[in-house]
């Protein structure tokens, strides 16, 4: 007579005396939650924090510039002739129309980056959407918000560079006095940091021209975007500073 005998997995190695448990497995997305694609939530998130710690030091670079501007301003110095202190400030003959003019354009410039923003992120709210077979969202007419801001940007640099040339033509120039040196200094820094962003915006444009994944253009051009955004409000500040404490 046959006896017939259970067959027991181990559980633990997925090994029997018939079968194996099949091996479990997670997906390489970055929330470890069994995607296969990478989390480009998650990567946003990173992306913001990052450029919020980049844009401190430039904070700090700019109040230091403020407190210098400002203590230098009222401060005397010593006439090596007469032996006594005296206020040397000179206030300078600024193009302030000129200015007003770049100071609307980037803020233009601005607008049309946000507009940029918010079609990139439609877009990519879109795209798994349109990945589902024999689902049809229409076609959504795109306008290159992303190249006319970097034209607009662009723009304000040639504006800046033209308020420098008039500044020399009114005799002021980097070291005629200090109060000029200081108007060449935040206007020229501010303008370093734009064609940072600048920069930003023509990766931009490449990786869309490159056909990449609308998720990771969203990244760059969010970033991007408050970026530029704080580029406009460090720009009002300026103009406001050298407007108001002459």
């Amino acid at each position: 007579m046959s006896t017939l005998s259970p067959t027991i997995t181990d559980f633990n190695t997925g090994q029997g005396g018939r079968g194996s448990r099949p091996p479990t497995s997670f997906g390489g997305g970055d929330d470890g939650q069994g995607s296969t694609g990478p989390n480009y939530g998650e990567r946003l998130r990173r992306a913001r924090l990052g450029l919020a710690v980049a844009i401190t030091p430039i904070v700090m670079l700019f109040v230091s510039f403020t407190s210098a501007y400002i203590v230098r301003k009222g401060l005397p110095t010593l006439d090596e002739t007469t032996g006594n202190y005296v206020r040397d400030w000179l206030s300078v003959n600024m193009p302030w129309t000129l200015l007003l003019v770049n100071t609307v354009i980037l803020l233009f410039s601005s607008v049309t980056m946000e507009l940029a923003r918010r079609q990139i992120t439609r877009q990519a709210a879109l795209a798994p959407v349109r990945s589902i077979p024999g689902v049809s969202v229409g076609e959504e007419r795109s306008f290159p918000w992303l190249n006319l801001t970097t034209v607009l940007g662009l723009t304000f640099l040639v504006g800046q560079w033209l308020a420098w040339k008039e500044l020399e033509n009114r005799g002021f120039y980097v070291a005629t006095s200090t109060s000029s040196s200081f108007v060449y200094l935040l206007t020229g820094m501010h303008a370093i940091h734009l064609i940072g962003g600048i920069v930003a915006l023509m990766y931009a444009a490449i990786i869309s021209w490159l056909h990449r994944p609308v998720e990771a253009r969203r990244i760059v051009v969010d970033v991007s975007a408050w970026y530029w955004h704080f580029m406009a409000i460090l720009w009002i500040y300026i103009f406001a500073l050298l407007g108001f404490a002459r």
